[in-house]
């Protein structure tokens, strides 16, 4: 079956060619509409997190993804100049349609104050220049504008064009190795235009995807990343063994070369894709709707990497004929067979001769390569990360500096009471106070905020909200801890009614409840991973030893990859080189 459509391809290989030029195409119509229908979110659907986000969008009318920070660092500034400060931020607020003002605050002689709107990311990050401007021209000239618009709006052209130049460098690293193993020929171009049509297929497909589930902000440069590796690794092994038939049998004709190479080289394609596919597959039982778009990614650009290799790269190889396929003059590395072969035989008589020896070396180097992956700690994110020259990013800073890291990231501890106007009352007020007492004598705690007004009370008397600032950033242990330690009172110890709820809400809650989320099926779905891998491989290499060695070495490689990382941004060794 599989040799008759092959066949099949190669005598409609113009009806083929065409095909993918039109999947080309939407797929790049697809990748330019796609943004919008991009995400930020973090959100784990039945945590308390969600609960407390929900709880904001729908009663105080929070817009976490479109609210600007605005920070103006003021001297022994007098009641007057406050409330023209003050004055100034509403006044230039009202540049941006919907947008209002949540709340304004000094912390440390600095004020910050949000700027709420009903806008998506994308649509509230183009308003940030406008914003600076009429800060400006309010004269606060040295206000900084923060918060995700204005980072997304800052970001966005640096990470833009790094991308587009490491995604040069690589095309010319790629460019530079073919040209060293195919040597002098048009087949270099097949895995480029290999990577082309996976990509833009996959991209495509994930903007119909895009349509009914959340996708990640960054699953485009996910798809450009493994597309290209795919590519170059599916087509280079295609080409080579179709290369090696045309040189081996020079009575084959091309068509009868590419049938042969696709019964080999093709089923190992189809094997290998299929496998990546179904691994990752495993993502989409992940209860998190970021980590199941990363599924549904993985699924996407192998199996597109599979048919692109089963469907394009036969066509290629039948218009480019022997011709267009060998070598001219220089004939590249990966042709010289007889080279290569003693090369490996050496190697493999060293190897058998002392079996026991080389195990166990290569063993013990893995193990102590791996050996830093008992230090990988993991975060849900990291405001570190942003270029430190932009203004949003300068915000954040001035903000740690006065206050601490915490300050950039506060808790939202959302208290329901159960029915409306109760807020109110003196007892509900008096809980208040007592509950905001209790939290802060907590030493991790450094700043908390209330009171009996919005936006810490909402229109309809039902719920209370408490700003707490913690002592260290994000991701931090200790920041961890006290998520833990705000969940473990009860309201009733806390001094309200029994009807009442809490829910402890912010960035750092959804990180630990992202986390756990995580850790909680990470097992699971591991040991489901291995058990399809090695089910899958065994019908593949007929034999019940070889996919266990496969899914061991596997397992060191990226427990040595791991650690890699470990080292770089954990221990800083070689993160220099990288720029980090």
């Amino acid at each position: 079956m599989f040799a008759r459509w092959i066949s099949f391809v190669i005598r409609n290989r113009v009806i083929v060619l065409l095909t993918w030029v039109v999947i080309a195409i939407l797929g790049t119509v697809g990748a330019s509409q796609l943004t919008p229908y991009l995400s930020t979110t973090l959100n784990v659907p039945g945590s308390q997190s969600e609960a407390a986000d929900h709880i904001l969008t729908n009663n105080f009318h929070d817009n976490i993804e479109g609210t600007f920070t605005v920070l103006y660092k003021f001297r022994n500034a007098t009641p007057t100049q406050m409330i023209t400060y003050r004055s100034a931020i509403e006044s230039a607020a009202k540049t941006i349609p919907t947008a209002r003002v949540t709340q304004q605050r000094e912390v440390s002689g600095v004020l910050f104050a949000s700027i709420t709107t009903s806008y998506s990311l994308n649509r509230a990050a183009s308003y940030t220049d406008q914003l600076r401007g009429e800060l400006i021209r309010f004269g606060l000239k040295g206000a900084l504008v923060s918060g995700p618009p204005a980072i997304n709006r800052d970001v966005s052209p640096v990470l833009n064009a790094d991308l587009t130049h490491g995604q040069v460098i690589a095309l010319l690293i790629a460019l530079v190795l073919l040209l060293i193993g195919l040597g002098f020929s048009l087949a270099v171009l097949l895995p480029f235009i290999f990577a082309a049509a996976t990509i833009t297929a996959s991209v495509g497909i994930v903007f119909i995807l895009a349509q009914q589930m959340i996708m990640v902000r960054y699953i485009p440069n996910i798809i450009e990343l493994i597309g290209l590796g795919l590519a170059i690794d599916y087509s280079l092994l295609i080409v080579h063994r179709f290369r090696k038939e045309l040189t081996a049998h020079p009575s084959l004709n091309p068509a009868e070369a590419i049938s042969i190479t696709m019964a080999t080289a093709g089923k190992t394609v189809v094997l290998s894709g299929v496998s990546v596919s179904m691994a990752l597959a495993t993502l989409l039982l992940v209860p998190v709707p970021f980590v199941r778009s990363l599924g549904a990614a993985g699924i996407v650009v192998p199996l597109v990497s599979v048919i692109t290799a089963i469907t394009l790269q036969p066509a290629l190889l039948s218009l480019l004929g022997r011709r267009g396929a060998l070598a001219y003059k220089w004939q590249g590395a990966i042709s010289h067979d007889r080279l290569l072969s003693q090369f490996w035989r050496k190697i493999t008589i060293f190897v058998i001769r002392k079996p026991g020896v080389i195990v166990l070396s290569a063993l013990s180097l893995l193990l102590l390569a791996a050996a830093p992956l008992y230090w990988l700690e993991i975060t849900p994110s990291a405001l570190s990360a942003i270029p430190q020259q932009l203004e949003s990013a300068r915000g954040i800073a001035m903000m740690t500096e006065r206050a601490g890291p915490g300050v950039i990231t506060p808790f939202e501890v959302i208290v329901d009471l159960g029915a409306s106007e109760l807020a109110s009352t003196e007892a509900m007020q008096n809980a208040r106070r007592d509950f905001a007492s209790r939290i802060l004598r907590d030493p991790e705690v450094f700043i908390v905020a209330t009171d009996n007004k919005f936006p810490f009370v909402d229109e309809s008397g039902r719920y209370l909200r408490i700003f707490v600032v913690g002592r260290h950033d994000l991701g931090a242990p200790r920041t961890k801890e006290l998520v833990r330690t705000l969940r473990l009172i009860s309201p009733a110890s806390a001094g309200f009614s029994e009807a009442t709820k809490i829910y402890i809400g912010g960035a750092p809650a959804q990180g630990v409840d992202l986390l756990n989320k995580i850790f909680s099926s990470f097992f699971l779905i591991a040991l489901l991973i291995l058990m399809l891998s090695y089910i899958y491989l065994v019908r593949a290499f007929q034999s019940l030893l070889l996919p266990l060695k496969a899914i061991l070495m596997d397992l060191l490689s990226i427990a040595v990859a791991f650690s890699s990382i470990v080292l770089v941004f954990r221990f800083h060794i070689g993160s220099s080189f990288l720029g980090n």
